[in-house]
């Protein structure tokens, strides 16, 4: 079973706090209606030029669309954002440790929509500085909502119950994690993944529209592609696809990109050509042992760092 980490600091109220000072009100909207929207960053150790977050402030205007969307202000600058992430991740960033942090938009004050205020949060967690393994990945009876339900365009934690109750299903069936589909029966997305699948030297993904979240990740990842001239097309994906399916991965900020070794009871080659050499070239690149002119990297500066 998985331990929670409990870093020392958390960035909440403006400032750095411990966190067992992180708490907030059960009366609050984020609390009684589990009101929130968020992002995760990843950032890597890389050769060279010290500790990079990936991509922050496509995820920042991610947050904001999400928060828009949700009807929660967000008074925070991009400025003032990224100078939080960098404060908190100086204060826990370890040698030869990636992390990851959570930025969450939580919803403190308000009723019903109105007098709404929002506290940014920020959470981060050390990860090891290696690949994923292969996993088993199933099918959900559960299903992902639509647009006009709660759409997975909004990256909500209400938008993961869904894959809470999934990756429970999953368990009970020895699978790493599930794949959820939408309303049509066809391929959404893993429970906090987007899915790629290869099929005669293509790789496939599902559109926005099928219920995917619209994922900086998968869109770094068809850049890759693109640059090793592998064709990348995205449209919608039926469950029988995935079940012939020559190679299959999952990827996003938090589990980069994962080898499927089994989808469903149909074994795969974890490894095969395609993704693998995406994947091999994905690490490459945010590690900072090969560039590419479309990777975003803000490196921490080194007067943040406490380590």
């Amino acid at each position: 079973m998985a331990t929670l980490q409990r870093p020392d600091f958390v960035y909440m109220n403006g400032k750095l706090v411990s966190w067992e000072e992180a708490t907030i009100h059960i009366g609050c909207e984020a609390v009684t209606r589990g009101l929130n929207v968020f992002e995760g960053i990843k950032g890597y150790w890389r050769k060279g030029d010290g500790f990079g977050l990936i991509f922050l402030e496509k995820h920042y205007k991610r947050l904001l669309r999400s928060a828009k969307l949700l009807h929660i202000p967000c008074p925070w600058t991009y400025e003032e954002y990224k100078s939080a992430v960098f404060e908190l991740m100086g204060a826990l960033l370890q040698k030869e440790k990636d992390m990851w942090i959570r930025t969450t938009l939580y919803v403190i004050e308000g009723h019903w929509g109105e007098g709404t205020k929002a506290d940014l949060i920020m959470t981060a967690y050390h990860q090891p500085c290696e690949e994923p393994q292969p996993i088993n990945l199933g099918f959900s009876t559960w299903q992902r909502s639509g647009d006009n339900m709660l759409p997975a365009r909004i990256k909500t934690s209400t938008n993961y119950q869904v894959g809470r109750l999934a990756r429970i299903e999953g368990k009970s069936r020895n699978f790493d994690d599930m794949v959820l589909l939408n309303q049509w029966g066809r391929i959404a997305e893993a429970t906090g993944s987007c899915i790629l699948m290869v099929r005669d030297g293509i790789v496939y993904t599902p559109l926005s529209t099928e219920g995917a979240l619209e994922s900086i990740t998968l869109d770094f990842v068809e850049k890759l592609a693109n640059s090793l001239n592998v064709k990348f097309v995205r449209k919608p994906i039926d469950r029988t696809e995935l079940l012939i399916a020559d190679e299959i991965a999952i990827c996003g900020t938090l589990a980069e990109v994962v080898p499927v070794k089994m989808i469903d009871t149909n074994k795969l080659e974890a490894y095969g050509p395609i993704l693998s050499k995406i994947r091999e070239k994905f690490f490459r690149v945010v590690r900072g042992e090969e560039s590419e002119p479309y990777l975003d990297v803000d490196l921490v500066p080194v007067a943040k760092l406490r380590h």
